[in-house]
């Protein structure tokens, strides 16, 4: 029993990190997920995810509080 243990594109985690985000992940996804991501990925896509959140929420009180 030989099992495809290819690593998945930086893309794919960030994928992966943005549908954790929201929390909808499938049970199959995940474990895929679990035997083809790359540690390293999954930490750089989160780290570029809770930048990009974090810019949204600034610029969306800036937005509001201006006027």
């Amino acid at each position: 029993m030989e099992e495809n243990k290819k690593q998945a594109s930086f893309m794919y985690s960030m994928k992966a990190v943005f549908w954790s985000f929201f929390g909808l992940r499938r049970k199959s996804d995940f474990d895929t997920d679990s035997a083809k991501l790359n540690p390293v990925h999954i930490l750089i896509a989160a780290l570029i995810g809770v930048a990009c959140f974090i810019g949204l929420l600034i610029t969306i009180v800036k937005l509001v509080v201006s006027k």
